[in-house]
């Protein structure tokens, strides 16, 4: 029981005042710029988007990751293996 819960990461994300999103359980940034950052969590693709955003925390071995910047939409889909075919070719 205790092995298959240590490779599952928890997700949570804690957004401050429209400026400040705070998230865990990320596994991959897809991609960002000024305007939408593109990221996959335990629980699916997370894209956030919003003006003037930049990560400003990113830790590969936790999982954690802030932006800041005005947010204006926060969502997530389950659409993984299509929506990133550039990311995919480049890493091929």
């Amino acid at each position: 029981q205790g092995d298959n819960t240590q490779n599952i990461k928890q997700h949570c994300l804690s957004l401050s005042n429209r400026a400040t999103l705070v998230m865990s359980g990320v596994s991959q940034v897809n991609s960002f710029d000024e305007e939408t950052v593109s990221l996959d969590t335990s629980i699916g693709r997370l894209t956030v988007e919003g003006k003037n955003l930049h990560v400003t925390k990113l830790s590969t071995d936790t999982g954690d990751i802030a932006v800041e910047g005005k947010i204006n939409a926060i969502y997530y889909s389950d659409e993984s293996e299509k929506k990133s075919g550039f990311f995919s070719r480049l890493v091929k």
